[in-house]
C-alpha cells in the first residue's frame, strides 16, 4: 500500500483497537479526539496552560504536580499567573524554588543542581513569564501564532522557537502547549507517538519534528485535525479516557503489534 493507504490504515487499527475494549464507546472515543476548550481568554490562562504543559513530561508530574498539589497552588506565588508581575518579582530561578520551599512545602527532597527537575521547572517559571510578558493580552499573543499557523510551511517553525525562547521548553512541549489553548493544527511528538510512528513507518524515523511532520500529514490523509491524530495514538499507548474517568488495560508495545501483525 503507499504511504496514504498507510496512513488511513493505520488510524482506523487505532479506533478498532480502542473500541475493542470493554467500557469504550464511539461516544467515549469521539468526546476524547475533540478539543477541550477554545483559546483561553486571558494572558494569565495562556501562561497556566504553558506551566501546566511544561510539567508533563517524564518524572515533573510526580515530582512537581504531586509534591505541591496541583500548579494552581502557584498561583499566591506566581501573582495569579500574570507573565508581567512575575517578571517583575523574579529575576532568577533561585528566588522562585526559594519562595516554593518556604511557602508550599513540596513533599520530597529538593534537588537543587543545575539539571534536576525543580531548578528545570522553575527556569521555565520565569523564561515563560519573560516571554509572554511581550504581548500586551491573550488576543495579541494569538495574533502572533496565527501568522505561523496560516501556513502550513511555517508552522514548524513555532514550536521550535519557542523551544528557543522558553528555558526547559523542547519542542514536543511546545507543540503540547499550542494543542491545548485551541490550536487543532499542531500534535505534541511525545514519546509514544514517535514509538508508535516508527515503528509502524508513518514516519522515517523517531526524531520529534520528522515525527511532527509525520502527524501532520495522517491527519490530512484521514481528513481530521492533527489534534485528533495525535489523541487516537495517544490513547492507544496511554488507555486514559480521563473524560470518561476510565482506564483501560493497553500499553504502547501491545498496540504497535496489533496494528504491525494488520498493517504488513
Amino acid at each position: 500500500m503507499d504511504q496514504a493507504q498507510r496512513d488511513r490504515k493505520a488510524y482506523e487499527l487505532a479506533r478498532a483497537y480502542l473500541l475493542s475494549f470493554d467500557g469504550v464507546t464511539p461516544e467515549i472515543l469521539e468526546a476524547h479526539l475533540t478539543p477541550e476548550a477554545d483559546h483561553p481568554p486571558a494572558l494569565a490562562d495562556v501562561y497556566h496552560r504553558l506551566l501546566v504543559s511544561a510539567q508533563n513530561r517524564n518524572m515533573l508530574p510526580g515530582v512537581i504536580g504531586k509534591a505541591i498539589e496541583g500548579i494552581d497552588r502557584l498561583a499566591p506565588l506566581l501573582c495569579d499567573f500574570d507573565p508581567k508581575a512575575v517578571t517583575a518579582k523574579y529575576h532568577n530561578w533561585e528566588a522562585v524554588l526559594d519562595d516554593i520551599v518556604v511557602r508550599l512545602r513540596p513533599r520530597g527532597k529538593i534537588n537543587r543542581s543545575k539539571k534536576a527537575l525543580w531548578p528545570q521547572f522553575c527556569r521555565t517559571i520565569v523564561a515563560g513569564a519573560q516571554f509572554l510578558a511581550q504581548f500586551e493580552s491573550a488576543g495579541a499573543f494569538y495574533e502572533w501564532v496565527e501568522f505561523f499557523d496560516q501556513d502550513d510551511r511555517a508552522r514548524p517553525a513555532l514550536p521550535m522557537l519557542l523551544s528557543y525562547e522558553i528555558d526547559g521548553f523542547g519542542f514536543a512541549l511546545a507543540c503540547d502547549f499550542l494543542k491545548e489553548i485551541g490550536y487543532t493544527s499542531f500534535g505534541k511528538p511525545d514519546v509514544h507517538l514517535r514509538k508508535i510512528f516508527d515503528a509502524l513507518l508513518l514516519s522515517s524515523n523517531d526524531r520529534a519534528y520528522v515525527v511532527f511532520k509525520a502527524i501532520v500529514r495522517v491527519a490530512r490523509n484521514v481528513g481530521v485535525t492533527p489534534f485528533t491524530a495525535d489523541r487516537i495514538f495517544w490513547l492507544t499507548a496511554s488507555g486514559k479516557f480521563f473524560r470518561a474517568g476510565l482506564q483501560i488495560d493497553t500499553e504502547r508495545d501491545a498496540f504497535i503489534a496489533y496494528a504491525r501483525e494488520r498493517l504488513d
